[in-house]
């Protein structure tokens, strides 16, 4: 497909023939990350699973010394699940990146994108990730290249960024110049309004959860005593970052003696929480795992009597379907999506507040009368993948029909 031209529905897009997609994020994993950005990866895998879509992952990864993986850490192209992912590289300075990542981003893209036509390549649609600032550049590569371009939003792009300046006034542009819009919640769908967005641009698609993948284990018994675990094990999956505020949790084990927290994740928090633990006489409590690779979180879900999240933000957490698909129903503190997935007594329990006091009672409360894991495994089978891929499906379509304003 030549810049300049845009998909015929004559060609069959979407009916005789696959549609193409070109996946655009930063948000999707790579050698170096194989757990950055996973929920893009599982949802597009899914997505061209049936053969009704494919895609080429255009997945740029910025770079910074000392502060991103090396240059030579991540391939230009890897093969990941059977898709072809191509990571080209654009600088990404600290304290300006913010305003000119999306521009970075853009030119590195642009360029990628003319190799890809070049070499016979087509594309029906831009399917983007995250509003800032893959989304940014996503509708200014979408006019130039005449494809029309779905921005999917996932949380603090919608209910953070926002109220920074430059930011803001790039993410409403974005809004307003996509061809069509996915929330992942009903809650980041009413955020996505109140920045300008037509109600009618607006498709909520929550993500799923691979239900083969997180299941109840065989023998739970093993796994508990694999772990060393004596009492109540609380289990947290998220990177240590302030948002994810694993601090509250740790907290929270105070007023839960012969408790047991397991943190599954790494970042930047990490000595500050483990100093935290050192400081409360937690450290024989509180385990931080590190990063766990994504197939090694069914048997953590599956050992844990609660899983806690603690978020401040959120779009929709795959954490919490992840945990009650391995029987282990959940905590969670009241940010967006929270309601819409813990939407049931089988599933856990979502907190008026997000206080240490109110983590600890709300623990006491669900371990006091804990709903069966069969029911907690059930709730979750609600949420398989594929009332999302064919929401996807019809989405994509009616853009190339034009049916989307």
């Amino acid at each position: 497909m030549l810049p300049g031209r845009r998909p015929s529905l004559s060609a069959g897009a979407g009916v005789d023939r696959p549609l193409r997609l070109l996946t655009f994020s930063t948000l999707y994993p790579n050698a170096a990350q194989p757990n950055h950005g996973v929920f893009v990866e599982n949802r597009l895998r899914h997505l061209v699973a049936g053969g009704a879509a494919e895609s080429t992952v255009l997945a740029p990864v910025p770079w910074f010394p000392g502060r991103t993986p090396p240059r030579d850490a991540v391939p230009a192209r890897e093969l990941r699940h059977g898709l072809t992912v191509h990571h080209p590289r654009f600088l990404a300075p600290p304290g300006i990146g913010m305003v000119s990542n999306p521009f970075a981003l853009l030119a590195v893209a642009r360029r990628a994108l003319r190799r890809l036509l070049a070499a016979g390549q087509a594309f029906d649609a831009i399917d983007a990730h995250y509003l800032y600032p893959d989304g940014v550049a996503a509708v200014r590569l979408g006019r130039e290249f005449q494809l029309p371009v779905v921005i999917t939003a996932r949380g603090s792009d919608t209910s953070q960024l926002p109220h920074y300046a430059i930011p803001g006034r790039l993410i409403r542009d974005a809004i307003a110049r996509a061809d069509a819009l996915v929330a992942v919640s009903a809650d980041l769908a009413r955020g996505l309004v109140a920045l300008g967005a037509p109600e009618a641009k607006v498709t909520v698609l929550r993500n799923g959860v691979d239900l083969e993948l997180f299941r109840p284990a065989a023998d739970r018994a093993a796994l508990r005593a694999e772990l060393g675990l004596a009492g109540p094990m609380l289990l947290s999956v998220g990177l240590l970052i302030e948002r994810k505020r694993h601090h509250l949790t740790i907290e929270a084990l105070r007023d839960l003696p012969g408790h047991t927290l397991l943190i599954a994740g790494e970042g930047p928090e990490r000595p500050a929480l483990q100093a935290l633990a050192e400081r409360l006489g937690l450290a024989d409590r509180v385990r931080l795992l590190g990063a766990v690779p994504h197939a090694r979180l069914p048997a953590l879900y599956a050992a844990a009597d609660v899983m806690v999240l603690a978020s401040s933000r959120e779009g929709w957490a795959n954490v919490l379907l992840e945990s009650m698909a391995c029987g282990t129903p959940v905590v969670a503190t009241p940010a967006w999506g929270m309601r819409e997935a813990v939407s049931a007594p089988a599933a856990g329990l979502v907190l008026e507040e997000a206080t240490p006091a109110a983590i600890a009672e709300g623990v006491r409360r669900l371990l006091a009368a804990p709903p069966g894991r069969a029911a907690t495994r059930a709730h979750a089978e609600r949420h398989g993948w594929e009332e999302t891929t064919a929401g996807q499906l019809a989405l994509f379509r009616r853009v190339l029909a034009g049916a989307v304003a």
